[in-house]
């Protein structure tokens, strides 16, 4: 007889701590380690269930009074580029795309700080040293990327950077891990960029998505992803279409929270090679 076992992560819940994307709000997240032969496929089940990757570790909000945050992701075949975003598509013609290894850099980490010092100064990597910066980029136990975006050069001297962004390749799209950009080229709209031109990276590779992290109706953080075309989000068990932001604020009410352990029972998990037995 031929069993195929299921994989069995053990999941675990943070302490509450102060919420970075909502005023007066406490949050919690519901995690498990991403390690092992079969940390990609792990990655890429929970990932299509509303779940990040930061570093060896997968994690899905999990607040006990809030459920404010929802997985977003582009449906690339359907995307449609605004007027504004095609205009900072024209703007940004002349940077040059370099996709290489999960591998950390001197010049990543000066314009990681100088994007942190100018846009993230009191947020939770404020504090971030070259060390941990290195770990974030290079601790990755499944197929990742260092996306750079360069400058022209000058008198024939190196490209300045100008934007990375860490990502993660799914078996139905790209994640984009963490971004982060050039703080004074904010004419540029550099951010809005990198994401139009992950959806170019998807659409010539034939991946359905791009997904964008946690959108959170009434963050001002957030917000701007509700401005793609074509965005899904994960909203009861399963991907819809976000139609009205102003739709989803129930999703602030303590109500809309099920208990910790409905919401582990409801996670579907990948199989294993099967298990032959006589």
């Amino acid at each position: 007889m031929r069993h195929t076992l299921p994989i069995a992560p053990q999941f675990y819940v943070t302490a509450p701590q102060s919420c970075p994307y909502l005023d007066g709000r406490l949050e919690r997240k519901l995690f498990t380690a991403l390690q092992g032969e079969h940390a990609q496929k792990l990655n890429d089940t929970l990932s299509k269930q509303g779940f990040r990757r930061s570093q060896n570790v997968l994690y899905r909000p999990s607040c006990a009074e809030c459920s404010a945050c929802l997985s977003a992701r582009i449906r690339v075949a359907d995307f449609q580029p605004t007027r504004t975003q095609r205009r900072i598509q024209r703007r940004n013609a002349d940077l040059r795309r370099n996709a290489t290894s999960p591998w950390a850099t001197e010049d990543q980490y000066t314009l990681f700080r100088r994007y942190l010092d100018d846009r993230h100064a009191d947020g939770g990597m404020a504090d971030m040293d070259i060390f941990e910066f290195a770990a974030m980029i290079e601790e990755t136990p499944i197929r990742s990327r260092v996306i750079e975006y360069s400058l022209s050069a000058e008198n024939g001297g190196p490209r300045p950077l100008a934007a990375v962004c860490l990502t993660d390749i799914f078996d139905d799209g790209l994640s984009m891990v963490y971004s982060f950009y050039d703080p004074d080229l904010a004419a540029r709209s550099l951010g809005t960029h990198v994401i139009l031109d992950h959806i170019e990276i998807a659409r010539e590779a034939g991946l359905p998505y791009v997904y964008l992290g946690y959108w959170v109706p009434g963050s001002r953080k957030m917000g701007y992803k509700a401005n793609f075309s074509s965005l899904e989000i994960y909203k009861g068990g399963r991907w819809q279409d976000i139609g009205l932001p102003s739709d989803h604020r129930a999703e602030l009410h303590p109500l809309s929270v099920d208990p910790i352990a409905e919401q582990v029972a409801r996670i579907s998990l990948p199989e294993a090679r099967p298990n032959i037995r006589d």
